[in-house]
């Protein structure tokens, strides 16, 4: 059984609420490096969207099944087809969570994308492309809320 689940944290100077303000700004953190299409609401409880990129390569639609301001935000991955892949509906009852607490006087931010281990294929693609997106892109959007 797997159970080491992608995880990334990030700390920084600015309040919980302005870490899931910047969350919620999917259009302006996923997006970037793969000509990536995003379509529908990113912002409250059940909204639905959907992410494509690499013409097509990556096509996932998410539900936020969970969203408590300042702490967490939880995706629930409803559709996946990942044309990269052998097993493209891989993603299919993933989840990607977003935990929002405070140590050491700091913000932290504990990224967990549950069901992508590194036994499936998706891992050695996807957990690089994750850290990108979160260091090089989330984390400078939160530092400019």
């Amino acid at each position: 059984m797997a159970t080491s689940h992608f995880t990334f944290k990030l700390q920084t100077e600015k309040t919980p609420a302005q870490v899931f303000r910047a969350i919620n700004q999917v259009r302006d953190w996923w997006t970037g490096y793969y000509s990536e299409e995003i379509s529908g609401g990113t912002e409250k409880l059940n909204d639905e969207f959907s992410f494509r990129a690499a013409g097509g390569a990556h096509y996932t639609k998410q539900k936020i099944v969970e969203t408590i301001p300042g702490k967490k935000v939880v995706w629930l991955i409803t559709h996946s087809e990942l044309s990269f892949l052998e097993k493209k509906d891989e993603w299919i009852g993933t989840k990607v969570i977003f935990d929002i607490s405070t140590k050491s006087g700091k913000t932290q931010l504990v990224f967990t994308h549950e069901g992508l281990t590194p036994e499936v294929e998706c891992y050695d693609s996807c957990a690089p492309a994750w850290s990108e997106y979160l260091q090089h892109k989330l984390l400078p959007l939160i530092d400019r809320q």
